[in-house]
């Protein structure tokens, strides 16, 4: 009983020095240990022989302390325009001892200009920091992140969708949440034997609960579509004549601050013409007629331009021929 007693007391010091230091981190005593010693005492009797005496052994086992850092990585903010985006965070296990936490993503922050839609949570998992659909694994609804050892940090992706009709410029942070899935609270709150090898869990100074705000930015891009048409007749002249040649011109201007993937222009050859074979050009340069390795293409009825990824602050020019019948 009385071990007991010197056991607990020592146990409640290791505490109270734990609590008044700054978070344990991988480098300091793990979670479990056993702490132990043995006081000795030497006297002289009289006799030849020094005397020694020793106590009872005390044990102090090292209580599991729970601590947390949630920090952003993606370091300006993200672009996203009428589709997806990712936003990066870190969350370090800053305790003694190994730990999963919960966490939770809230994009409904005050000042936002618009607010996103979760679509997900993942981690990394090849620890390439960038997140790759399929590779890296998507939380589960109330599924917790993979324990942490102490002083391991873990990649996070928070996965989100814009919800339309943003402009240009507008701003949105989304706020990821780690908690200690052991449990939070004030400092020193404990959770008797839910730590590591039995040990007590004790709230550090972060609360065992950490957030990190990510920002969102709209990059958003506008395409104004403008045809002309200009004409040389036969004769020198700019009549519409049988015979005459029309060139069409087509300027896709792209404003704004974003870009656009896939991006293709059609246009049908008008009644009472005939295309002019081999005259379809991208930004001055002849294309193809057929469908084959470059952008463009001429069918029997119309012309088809695959311009691919078009960027804020440029034109793309098609142009080509036909001949009034």
């Amino acid at each position: 009983m009385n071990n007991r007693r010197h056991q607990l007391a020592a146990s409640t010091l290791a505490l109270a020095t734990l609590l008044a230091a700054s978070p344990a981190l991988a480098d300091g005593v793990p979670a479990g240990s056993i702490i132990e010693n043995i006081a000795t005492a030497t006297y002289d009797d009289g006799g030849v022989t020094p005397r020694t005496v020793v106590s009872n052994p005390v044990e102090v086992q090292v209580d599991e302390l729970l601590n947390v850092t949630t920090t952003w990585q993606d370091g300006s903010a993200v672009p996203i325009g009428s589709g997806s985006a990712v936003l990066t965070y870190e969350v370090t296990n800053t305790g003694n001892g190994p730990e999963a936490f919960n966490l939770t993503a809230d994009p409904g922050r005050t000042g936002n200009d618009f607010d996103v839609t979760i679509d997900g949570i993942a981690y990394d998992t090849n620890g390439n920091g960038v997140y790759d659909e399929g590779v890296d694994v998507v939380l589960g609804a109330g599924e917790a992140s993979p324990v942490l050892d102490a002083d391991e940090a873990l990649t996070v992706f928070v996965l989100v969708s814009s919800p339309g009709g943003v402009t240009d410029g507008q701003t949105s942070d989304v706020n990821l949440l780690a908690e200690a899935v052991t449990g939070t609270g004030a400092p020193g709150t404990t959770f008797a034997g839910q730590g590591e090898g039995g040990s007590d869990a004790v709230v550090g100074l972060t609360n065992a609960d950490a957030d990190a705000d990510g920002s969102l930015i709209a990059r958003v891009a506008q395409v104004s579509l403008v045809k002309s048409a200009t004409v040389a007749d036969p004769f020198g002249g700019t009549e519409a004549v049988p015979g005459a040649i029309v060139t069409f011109t087509i300027v896709a201007e792209v404003t704004g601050t974003g870009s656009f993937d896939n991006f293709v222009i059609t246009d049908d050859f008008p009644t009472f013409t005939s295309y002019e074979a081999g005259t379809l050009t991208l930004d001055g340069a002849t294309l193809t007629d057929a469908a084959d390795a470059d952008a463009g293409e001429a069918s029997a009825t119309g012309i088809s331009v695959d311009v691919g990824t078009v960027t804020s602050g440029n034109d793309y020019t098609v142009t080509f021929d036909v001949i009034v019948n």
